[in-house]
C-alpha cells in the first residue's frame, strides 16, 4: 500500500518525492476535485495526503469522504505557508461525525 499527494505547490510535492511518494500539483477546485477522484480509485493508495490549503478548497467533499469511506485514508497536511487550521477543526470534525459536543 502506497501514499500518494495532492499538492498546491511544488515544493511539497518535491519533498515528498524525495521519500519516495508520488503525487500531483493542482491549483483549481475542479483540478482537486478530479485529482482527488482519481487518488480513490488506486488500488495501490492507502493514504492521500492534501495540502490544507486544498483541503479548504473542498472542504465538504474531503469530510464526505471520510465519514463515508474507508479507505484509503485523508490526511490533511500543513504546507511551508505553516498551520491555517482553526482552533476547533479537531472538536468540529468529531460534532460532525458523531453528532456530540466535546
Amino acid at each position: 500500500m502506497k501514499f500518494y499527494l495532492i499538492s498546491d505547490n511544488i515544493d511539497t510535492r518535491i519533498g515528498m518525492r524525495l521519500a519516495g511518494i508520488e503525487g500531483v500539483v493542482v491549483h483549481e477546485r475542479d483540478e482537486v476535485t478530479r485529482a482527488l477522484s482519481d487518488a480513490m480509485q488506486m488500488e495501490d493508495v492507502a493514504v492521500i495526503l492534501m495540502t490544507e490549503r486544498l483541503v479548504n478548497l473542498c472542504s465538504e467533499l474531503v469530510d464526505e469522504l471520510k465519514l463515508n469511506r474507508t479507505r484509503p485514508l485523508i490526511v490533511e497536511i500543513p504546507d511551508r505557508h505553516g498551520n491555517g487550521r482553526a482552533k476547533d477543526s479537531i472538536t468540529r470534525y468529531v460534532r460532525e461525525a458523531i453528532g456530540i459536543k466535546i
